[in-house]
């Protein structure tokens, strides 16, 4: 089975981050946001990935390489080029990426997945491909039920008795939405979609194939499970998402390291007297961080590796980053 890892945006609304790493970078839990994605897919029996690049493509390809790590074989499609030794991103939509791997190599050449690189997921992508063949759809996406509130941050999916697409509002006012049912931006697509992609052009999945797809009558169907989707789009969602996965909010993920006492976890050669500490979890310190005693940690908060945590510091809710000093008396909350 095949699938499609997007990751070339620059994640502009990610900023600062985005200055150092690519979106699908940024860790969660210690590891990156898209190496959860690569698990998922193995785990629903995956074994071929391309990934597109574009912004920062040298820090995906060098942590993730040949994929043999998962269990799974990785290529990439870098969209850019260079110019006077300067990487110059050139990405091309979503759709226009697809068809720009197809062109170089002929890789979808039978029913294959789309996902987007910075989303958190436990969907039963297993179930969700049976269900779009059996539909007989030439494309098919997951869909979730949100708040009506909360609609206008979304794509919203309009669809009639059948699960059958009818139409597509995107980012609708709560007043203006004729749905609630919203685009997770995970496809299941037949290789027949690549004609109705053109060739060497920035092209969208959402905002043209789709509505491309519908204008020619082609079958699109919407697949709805109850699932965790935890979209990675900007910074407050950075944070949820970090303090759902610490909570135990997503089937499969577990706090890494070791756990010292009730809700605490560490990784190697953390220096700390526990009882010299005021904790309270869920809390990570990663390897080699030193908790000096008298410190305060209030979770769910996330200690990278190497930082130092002096006496009379507060962490609060928070998540540090590698090499991070917080000094004695500093407060850091929320």
């Amino acid at each position: 089975m095949k699938a499609m890892i997007l990751a070339a945006g620059k994640g502009t609304r990610m900023r600062p981050l985005t200055y150092e790493l690519p979106k699908p970078m940024i860790p969660v839990l210690g590891k990156p946001v898209m190496e959860y994605i690569v698990e998922h897919l193995a785990r629903h029996g995956v074994n071929e990935i391309m990934v597109n690049t574009s912004h920062l493509p040298q820090r995906i390809e060098q942590y993730f390489g040949d994929g043999r790590r998962w269990g799974v074989e990785m290529g990439y499609s870098f969209e850019g080029h260079i110019e006077g030794g300067d990487i110059v991103s050139t990405a091309m939509g979503s759709a226009g990426g697809i068809r720009k791997i197809h062109d170089f190599g002929g890789f979808f050449d039978d029913t294959f997945f789309v996902l987007c690189g910075d989303a958190l997921i436990d969907v039963d992508l297993t179930r969700a491909l049976r269900e779009h063949w059996k539909s007989g759809a030439i494309a098919s996406l997951i869909v979730t039920r949100v708040p009506r509130a909360r609609v206008s941050s979304y794509g919203v999916v309009v669809v009639d008795e059948n699960s059958r697409v009818e139409s597509f509002q995107e980012k609708p006012s709560a007043e203006e939405a004729k749905s609630n049912l919203v685009n997770t931006g995970i496809y299941i697509f037949e290789p027949e979609v690549l004609d109705f992609i053109p060739s060497g052009s920035e092209f969208d999945i959402g905002s043209q194939l789709f509505p491309e797809l519908l204008k020619q009558g082609k079958h699109v169907g919407a697949i709805h499970q109850k699932f965790h989707w935890i979209d990675i789009g900007q910074l407050r969602d950075y944070w949820d998402a970090s303090q759902r996965l610490m909570r135990g909010g997503l089937a499969g993920v577990d706090m890494p390291g070791r756990q010292v006492r009730e809700g605490v976890w560490t990784g190697l050669n953390v220096s700390a007297d526990w009882d010299t500490i005021d904790v309270e979890g869920p809390v990570y310190v990663g390897a080699g961080t030193r908790l000096e005693s008298g410190c305060r940690l209030i979770g769910p908060t996330w200690i990278g590796n190497a930082c130092h945590i002096e006496s009379g510091a507060e962490v609060c809710r928070s998540i540090l980053f590698e090499y991070t000093l917080v000094r004695g008396q500093g407060c850091i909350e929320d």
